[in-house]
């Protein structure tokens, strides 16, 4: 029939297409129409014109007519309507409510559900007094349909009206709905009990004995997604002994070889959890690892999606157990089509699985990377080397070696990077590996960025009594000195010091123009301070200012495993959620709506951000800076070649009688706010005497 062709889902497209003029007054006679597929219609041309963003809020009442049905279709179509316009007209949609009630009395389930589901997602407070006797119902509902889709409901009633929820008992027939006959009813009271525990911010759960013997029963029967919202709440469950948890182990085991990765992942979240209270079990921690490897392996052979929040989760997890992977290193290595954001991640987890055993074929395989046209993973390919090389101590030359090879390439990018990660295997190994140097000054004319000239001004800096023309090299970079960004600056004046430290006979004159550029000529305050108490200190007492530039360093550890423990446990109880991803806390980027009273004690200030990221910036630029308290930076009257302090004048000015930096800063300013006031009254002056008299322009 053409009737019944015309309400097919198959042709539902022809809704969307550009709706001529006068179309709501046609569609308003549709609605009225006698006809049930005219009326069908003309209700899915509203819903296509509400999808696109069309107000077809004036038609509200006349859809809310078509409710009276016992057409399914309609029937669903007129809810979506209702729940997309209910908070606009919530007058309105209390003629709904008696439909709603009625209909949660229905003889087919499918409509009993329809209607507790639509008035649990119309978000309107006169309604929810409405929803609570049909829901009560639906909740001992006969149909198992009924009621897991009540037991949604709940969750939904609780995050508009906590208090409702709680009078009325709701939470105590979703703990009863747990030890329900059907799965899917388990899982649905689970999900609403999880999604309460985080709304409310308490254990609503209270997982006993029983009821985790009745969660163990329907993991095995309920959906995936039902299986994903049990496992989460074992995750979430602190078994009384070892036993237990070796117990509910082997019941989850089975589900890591699901075909759904939410569900693997999910199983790795309890299993790992759970290892934890196991104690010194070492063959079944053995086990278990063994296990663990291949699921985590097939995951990798999903959709690069997929693949990339797997590499995200078993980054965390490669960080709490490492020999779970050890042994699977190479699934690791990257393919040609893989994804720029796969291969990256893929690097991370193979320098943390890198050891003794496999160093050199992970070196094959870095320096093959080395060797790609993509800038960005040639980079982090070499950056890698050098991190095995801070990693592993026996390999260290290895690594050397190969960042060696790479700068012989000539490739710019390669040979900048190269020289960024030997300058921190020389602070990883003082005094082993300064025979490369050589080759690092022959290529000093290809490093144009900034971070590749600051590590290489450093090693000039730091072994200038091994290189015979440390000051010329120094020379070459102190021409552009001005036109260099702010950290190579930096770097400059604390090399030029230390080689005037080291060689001052024939430096003298170099350190005095770096000083002066630094002090004088520059508008950063972070070098000017530098360049002050530098000049301060070789002018007062050379010994003390060898103690502090030449001094010894701490050497840099191995930053693989950088997670703080207490993090990487609260992120590994966070697997296969956003924050396994991030690798952050909720809290760190998920703002929790709270109701009236629950904000006291909670304090949500931007300043302590800009705090935090202001202390970073000063860290990062401020790497062998002495303290900012000094109030005199002496400014003239250096003897370099003398070795005895001379004399200093008093705090409050220098030799010049100049007044301390401090106060500089606040005379330029009283300076500054003098001058405006003076222009202001001038202006004003001005306007005056023109108002009396135009004249006198």
């Amino acid at each position: 029939m053409p009737g019944k062709s015309d309400s097919g889902g198959g042709s539902d497209s022809r809704f969307f297409t550009t709706q001529k003029k006068g179309e709501m007054h046609e569609l308003r006679l549709e609605l009225h129409s006698t006809d049930r597929n005219a009326k069908v219609d003309a209700v899915k041309k509203v819903i296509a014109s509400m999808t696109v963003g069309k107000d077809v809020s004036m038609l509200f009442t006349d859809v809310l007519n078509c409710v009276q049905t016992g057409n399914i279709e309609l029937k669903k179509l007129v809810y979506l309507y209702l729940i997309n316009y209910a908070k606009s007209q919530p007058e309105l949609t209390l003629l709904a409510v008696n439909t709603f009630v009625k209909d949660a009395n229905d003889p087919n389930p499918l409509i009993r559900a329809l209607a507790v589901r639509t008035m649990g997602c119309i978000r309107v407070d006169r309604i929810t007094e409405y929803l609570c006797e049909p829901l009560s119902r639906a909740l001992r509902d006969e149909d198992p349909y009924v009621r897991k889709t009540a037991a949604v409901c709940v969750a939904k009633l609780y995050d508009i009206a906590p208090e409702l929820v709680q009078e009325r008992g709701f939470l105590e027939i979703l703990h009863d709905l747990i030890s329900d006959s059907n799965p899917s009813v388990v899982a649905n009271g689970v999900a609403a009990l999880s999604e309460i525990a985080e709304t409310s911010g308490r254990d609503v759960m209270k997982i006993s004995a029983s009821v985790l013997q009745k969660l163990l029963a329907a993991l095995n029967e309920c959906t995936e997604w039902g299986q994903v919202f049990i496992l989460d709440s074992l995750a979430k469950y602190t078994p009384a002994d070892g036993r237990e948890a070796e117990g509910i182990i082997e019941r989850v085991t089975p589900r890591l070889q699901h075909a759904n990765s939410a569900v693997v992942m999910s199983a790795v979240k309890v299993i790992l959890s759970y290892m934890e209270l196991m104690g010194r079990n070492s063959d079944a921690i053995r086990n278990l690892t063994r296990k663990l490897a291949p699921p985590l392996v097939t995951l990798l052979n999903s959709e690069p999606e997929i693949q990339y929040v797997a590499l995200r989760n078993i980054n965390l997890i490669v960080q709490k157990r490492p020999n779970i992977l050890e042994n699977e290193i190479k699934v690791f290595f990257c393919k040609y089509n893989d994804p720029i954001y796969v291969k990256m991640e893929k690097l991370e987890i193979i320098i943390k699985l890198v050891s003794e055993r496999n160093v050199d074929q992970v070196l094959l395989e870095l320096k093959e990377y080395a060797t790609e046209v993509d800038v960005d993973f040639v980079r982090k390919s070499v950056n890698a080397i050098g991190r095995c090389a801070v990693k592993l101590d026996r390999a260290a030359e290895r690594c050397i070696g190969v960042l060696l090879e790479l700068i012989q390439t000539k490739v710019n990018y390669v040979v900048q990077e190269s020289v960024i990660v030997i300058k921190d295997i020389f602070r990883r190994y003082p005094n082993r590996y300064e025979s490369i140097i050589a080759t690092l000054c022959d290529n000093l004319d290809t490093l144009d960025e900034p971070m590749a000239k600051a590590s290489m001004i450093w090693i000039i800096g730091e072994y200038a009594e091994r290189i015979d023309n440390a000051d010329e090299l120094l020379d070459t970079f102190l021409e552009t000195f001005e036109e260099e960004d702010h950290a190579v600056q930096l770097q400059l004046l604390t090399a030029t010091v230390k080689c005037f430290l080291k060689n001052p006979e024939e430096t003298q004159d170099m350190v005095q123009k770096v000083l002066d550029m630094a002090t004088e000529e520059s508008d950063n305050p972070d070098l000017r301070d530098r360049g002050f108490i530098y000049w301060r200190l070789l002018s007062t007492d050379p010994e003390a200012a060898k103690l502090v530039v030449l001094g010894e360093k701490p050497v840099i550890e191995d930053d693989t495993f950088n997670l703080e423990p207490q993090l990487l446990n609260s992120l590994i109880g966070q697997i296969a959620t956003l924050s396994s991803i991030y690798h952050k806390p909720p809290e760190a980027f998920v703002m929790r709506s709270y109701n009236k009273g629950d904000m006291s004690g909670t304090n949500y200030d931007d300043d302590d951000d800009i705090d935090d990221e202001e202390e970073e910036f000063e860290d990062e630029n401020d790497d062998e800076g002495g303290d900012g308290g000094v109030d005199l930076l002496d400014m003239g009257g250096i003897d370099i070649n003398n070795v005895t302090p001379i004399s200093v004048p008093p705090a409050e000015d220098d030799f010049f009688g100049t007044p301390a930096p401090s106060e500089v800063r606040y005379l330029f300013f009283a300076s500054f706010l003098f001058n405006m006031i003076i222009l202001i009254l001038n202006s004003a002056l001005f306007c005056f005497i023109i108002s009396i008299n135009p004249l006198f322009v």
